[in-house]
């Protein structure tokens, strides 16, 4: 069988014949004589080439991609994320070494022709005839800019980076006059700088700077005469002579460019010489790209930026839109994270839950009155390994998040509270609470009212856990039934109001279901959700947005723009008296309620406990008046009880919503406001019961919480019905309360327990 010839099977003949036809073309073109589609040179077939004057006139050069650098909120690093490696430099930034290799083997008469170099034309076409072959091109660097253009515009597409590259005389027409086009409007100096900006250099540099920095750890403008060479031989081949990969073949082509550096005068004999018994001498910096290379543990949150990125409407209309951006690159991002609060973050997750424990922990904080989120973390690093996850547990499933968020036992009662009190409830509101009970009806929705056909009943966690209670006191212990009786005396359309205000949802986006059991926190809800909504508290009444981007700036053309970035939306979702009261309530939480050991010694806090059922979830959400936090302990998959656990290598018979994630708050929240200032909340007077309903031995039971056997918040079943057993005691709840099954990664719950 024949070999086959390069450039698609033509013969020594026909290869002349073809860049004879182009070099006449270009002769045409530089005359100014426009030349029909198809012609006496045979310049089309079926009609695929244009003719000359038909190409658009208005050649467009390509806003090139660039990194993105995010930062935090002190303009420290966070991470750089790009499509393609570049940093768009001038050409007075870029070393004369540099400039001269590159136009010695690529183009060296590129100072003495126009777009088009007919003398090399020719030359090729002879020496590719000699050859038998296309061993010599002819294209001008100018010519090589107007190509990569069109692969720039090609992005990642294949089919458009295919058409961009093909082999036809239609593309080199086009090329052609572009090329003239770029030589008239920029000039020689310009189409260099754009050229050194634009070309691809191997190991995913993307222009000179970044080339020199990945090669040499050094900025373009340092690089001597034998690095400079070095790169400029990669442009023909950038696989073939990758001196990471082949170090001998990159020597050989390097030295040809010295070689051919010194026939045109630029250098030596003697510096080439030189030059060319010089070592590489290469000091390779690895790319680093993407969030998942983020610092101080903060993959997680630069993650959820590119997600506010790629979906919010303020970066463009459609979501190809922002995308482009996006991928354009070039942005500078202030984002809200504090580095103080994210190490203190981070290093209270690391001294509480290892990341190869069966459950994992998420906690983040969130400034009250601004919204803007200052730390985020987790105890499962970003990654693809074992023990490693792409899954933000902090956040909802659309923002990268669980699929629908995990269940959040007694942090809901608060809201329940405060629409209580909105409704004009009195904070000494007293129901009996009994230790177990039917649940309420009928229960009064925003639409046709709850009735209880399954005859479900739900009781406290322990027997000695009986009313008539108090508010205060229910909240302290964390009574259910008292929060079920309060609901029912409320309705669930203030409940359900409230929390639209609050933004709170289940972690798919879904509204909260309108049921009773909403007050036991059975459905998923993601932490910066919560830690947004008790943020309102802290803030007297005002919910603001949740925010991650302070500013974002981009480089277009050696300029920088600003672009706009969503703003936080504050607004009332409940009156100061409410916020204050709830404030008072859940201050007596940490002091003498389930909360005690996350309770902070130098300052105004407050916050809650929470545990679900068979123990799959504990939280703790809490609060000063200028920073709130929540922490979430738990298997993602949901498929963990935690009892007889070993958690950060502390085992734990029970765990309780005080006694692992509380901790874990504590210390975050300790070292974020270290050195910060120390406000007070605007506490109220809440009256004591006139007799004593403290009727087993003292307000702890035992100390719930922290391993003692009373009641509040440690963990069980509270919720029974006729399903059949389900854990230490109670049925299994009807479906209409269940957790959604598929929780991310397959974690699938059931409903019920709630402190």
């Amino acid at each position: 069988m024949p070999k086959k010839l390069s450039g698609g099977g033509l013969s020594p003949t026909q290869q002349a014949a073809k860049f004879l036809g182009v070099s006449v073309l270009a002769g045409a073109v530089m005359a100014g004589i426009a030349l029909p589609a198809a012609g006496a040179l045979g310049l089309a077939a079926k009609g695929s080439v244009q003719g000359f004057d038909e190409i658009p006139d208005n050649l467009k050069s390509p806003a090139l991609s660039q990194r993105t650098t995010i930062l935090d909120n002190q303009g420290g690093q966070i991470a750089t994320v790009y499509s393609r490696d570049r940093t768009v430099v001038d050409l007075k930034k870029i070393s004369p070494y540099m400039q001269k290799a590159i136009v010695a083997i690529e183009d060296s008469r590129f100072y003495q022709h126009g777009a088009v170099d007919l003398k090399g034309i020719l030359r090729a076409v002879n020496q590719n005839a000699q050859n038998g072959g296309v061993a010599q091109g002819a294209s001008t660097l100018t010519q090589q800019l107007v190509k990569n253009y069109f692969v720039e515009e090609a992005g990642d597409d294949p089919t458009k980076v295919a058409q961009a590259t093909q082999q036809t005389l239609g593309r080199k027409i086009r090329e052609l006059k572009y090329a003239i086009q770029l030589e008239e409007k920029l000039g020689k100096k310009k189409i260099l700088e754009n050229y050194l900006n634009i070309t691809f250099f191997g190991e995913q540099a993307y222009g000179v700077e970044a080339a020199a920095q990945r090669y040499f750890s050094k900025p373009a403008k340092d690089l001597n005469l034998q690095q400079s060479a070095l790169l400029a031989g990669i442009v023909q081949s950038p696989s073939r002579y990758d001196p990471v990969n082949d170090e001998a073949e990159a020597i050989k082509r390097r030295n040809t460019v010295l070689q051919r550096m010194a026939e045109v005068h630029d250098i030596s004999p003697q510096e080439a010489d030189e030059a060319q018994n010089a070592k590489l001498d290469l000091k390779v910096s690895q790319p680093k790209n993407g969030c998942i290379t983020a610092v101080k543990g903060a993959s997680f949150f630069c993650r959820y930026v590119e997600n506010v990125f790629l979906t919010d409407p303020v970066f463009g209309k459609t979501k190809e839109d922002r995308a482009k951006v996006w991928n354009q690159g070039g942005l500078t991002i202030r984002t809200t994270l504090d580095p103080q609060s994210q190490k203190s973050v981070q290093d209270s997750i690391k001294s509480h839950v290892n990341k190869s424990d069966s459950v994992a922990t998420a906690a983040t904080l969130v400034e009250p009155g601004t919204g803007k989120i200052v730390g985020m973390g987790q105890s499962r690093p970003y990654g693809y390994g074992k023990n490693e996850t792409e899954y933000n547990y902090s956040v909802d499933r659309d923002m990268g998040g669980s699929n629908f968020g995990f269940p959040t036992g007694s942090t809901f009662k608060p809201f329940v509270a405060a629409a209580a009190l909105e409704q004009g409830l009195p904070a000494t509101q007293e129901y009996s609470a009994p230790y177990k009970m039917s649940y309420p009806s009928p229960v009064q929705t925003c639409g046709k009212p709850w009735t209880n056909q399954q005859g479900e009943t739900l009781s406290n966690e322990s027997e000695s856990e009986k009313g008539p209670y108090p508010l205060k006191t229910a909240m302290a212990k964390s009574v259910n039934t008292y929060f079920v009786q309060m609901i029912s005396d409320i309705g669930i359309c203030p409940v359900v109001k409230l929390t639209d205000k609050l933004h709170v949802v289940q972690g798919n986006g879904d509204k909260l279901p309108e049921v009773p059991a909403i007050t036991l926190g059975s459905k998923g809800i993601a932490p910066l959700t919560m830690a947004s909504a008790y943020a309102t508290f802290a803030s007297r009444g005002m919910y603001c947005t949740p925010i991650a981007i302070e500013s974002i700036s981009q480089q277009v053309d050696g300029k920088q723009k600003s672009l706009e970035v969503p703003k936080s939306t504050c607004t009332r979702a409940m009156s100061e008296k409410t916020a204050d009261t709830v404030n008072t309530l859940l201050s007596g939480v940490i002091d003498s309620g389930t909360g005690q050991q996350a309770g902070l010694t130098d300052r105004d806090n407050a916050g809650k406990t929470g545990t679900t059922d068979e123990r799959r979830n504990a939280w703790f959400v809490g609060y000063t008046p200028n920073l709130a936090g929540a922490v979430w302990v738990g298997s993602p998959k949901q498929n963990v009880k935690m009892t007889n656990i070993n958690i950060g290598g502390v085992y734990h018979s029970l765990v309780y919503g005080g006694e692992v994630p509380g901790p874990i708050w504590k210390d975050a929240m300790t070292g974020a406001l270290a050195g910060k200032d120390s406000p007070s909340f605007n506490l109220i007077d809440i009256p004591d019961p006139v007799r004593d309903h403290d009727d087993d031995g003292g307000p702890d039971d035992g100390g719930p919480d922290d391993g003692g056997p009373g009641g509040g918040d440690d963990g069980g079943n509270t919720i029974s019905g006729n399903n059949g057993s389900n854990g230490n005691g109670g049925g299994k709840p009807n479906p209409t309360f269940s957790i959604p099954q598929g929780f991310i990664q397959g974690q699938n719950g059931t409903g019920g327990r709630h402190h």
